[in-house]
């Protein structure tokens, strides 16, 4: 491998600056990026593959095609649940309403560690989103058509040029970033294709495992409750842990506090918090060969500290770091071996 010339690092570091400048000035819409860039990655492969009987142009316009269909048709799904539960669902909200503005209770009582501002704010977005969503949809129609756009414009852009892309600049960088770049290059497709499996993965097995605790909970709409789960767990910035701190608000306002231990330690515990605790950190970390502790903080962290963004770059970036000191420390033995026999550094 050649030593790296400063006017070989010129052009590249005024490639990361403009990146860095393009992503400060364009975050609101950088999320959706990242996720049809991210699923473009994943679903290369299949590109190639039908590249192999039609024309590329058509190959990635039927496999955008075919992802919006999935995602129009999820959201049509659940628009129609919502409406067929929307009796349910306004029950709940206005019971946990009246418990809130009820002089006589105070959350505090109850060991909740939030003053009532804080749940009666929680509960108006819950209501603008679950209740009240097609004044919301109406309202942010314009944001949700662009980011949408831009997540499938992405997604095609990147599915029809993305490899071109990356060889054109594969060719102008020097020889030792480029070894590494392409080493970091398989590790990433493997943790953004366990990223993508896993999530839906864990959505399906939310809506399984969520069945029995609210059958066992007893207040109908099994189904209804058990796919609201699963859908939130479909957000990553939800989580099902936001269904089951609804309804568990929900047994609170109904002094129902057998229901409130079924969706805390059954519900919370048991179907929210374990499979992103252990079994999304194992499947992910698996793929990867890494931790899964480390793999949970690289992915709750993200989500935390990015957002929905944050969701595919936490454990990209923890792989990366991580493989990265692994690929140098795997260099720096072979040198090390090769110099105490006598051969080429």
């Amino acid at each position: 491998m050649r030593s790296i010339r400063s006017n070989d690092l010129f052009p590249i570091a005024v490639i990361i600056v403009i990146t860095l400048i393009a992503f400060i000035v364009f975050w609101s819409v950088v999320d959706m990026f990242l996720l049809g860039a991210s699923l473009a990655i994943v679903l290369i492969p299949l590109h190639d593959r039908l590249c192999l009987r039609i024309r590329p142009v058509f190959s990635a316009a039927l496999i955008t095609g075919g992802i919006f269909l999935v995602v129009a048709g999820t959201a049509l799904i659940t628009l129609q649940i919502l409406i067929s539960n929307a009796g349910t669902l306004t029950s709940v909200f206005t019971t946990i309403g009246a418990w809130l503005n009820d002089p006589a209770t105070n959350p505090l009582s109850y060991g909740v560690p939030f003053s009532k501002t804080t749940l009666s704010n929680s509960l108006a977005e819950g209501t603008a989103l679950f209740v009240d969503y097609q004044k919301t949809l109406i309202a942010f129609l314009p944001i949700i058509l662009f980011k949408t756009f831009v997540f499938f414009f992405s997604l095609y852009a990147l599915l029809l040029r993305g490899e071109e892309l990356k060889a054109r600049v594969m060719h102008h960088m020097p020889g030792v970033i480029k070894y590494y770049v392409t080493r970091l290059s398989e590790v990433t497709a493997d943790t953004l294709y366990a990223i993508w499996v896993v999530q839906i993965a864990i959505a399906v097995l939310t809506f399984f495992i969520a069945l029995p605790v609210f059958y066992l909970l007893g207040y109908g709409s099994v189904f209804f409750y058990s796919f609201l789960a699963a859908f939130c767990e479909l957000i990553p910035i939800l989580g099902s842990s936001a269904t089951f701190l609804l309804v568990g608000a929900y047994a609170l306002a109904r002094d129902d506090p057998r229901g409130v231990f079924i969706l805390f330690f059954f519900g919370y515990l048991g179907v929210s918090c374990l499979p992103e605790i252990y079994v999304r950190p194992v499947m992910v970390g698996r793929r990867v060969k890494i931790n899964p502790v480390i793999m949970f903080i690289g992915i709750i962290g993200g989500i935390f500290t990015m957002g929905l963004a944050g969701f595919v770059l936490g454990p990209v970036m923890i792989v990366l770091l991580i493989t990265s000191f692994r690929i140098y420390s795997s260099d720096r033995k072979e040198k090390k071996e090769a110099s105490a026999t006598g051969g080429e550094p």
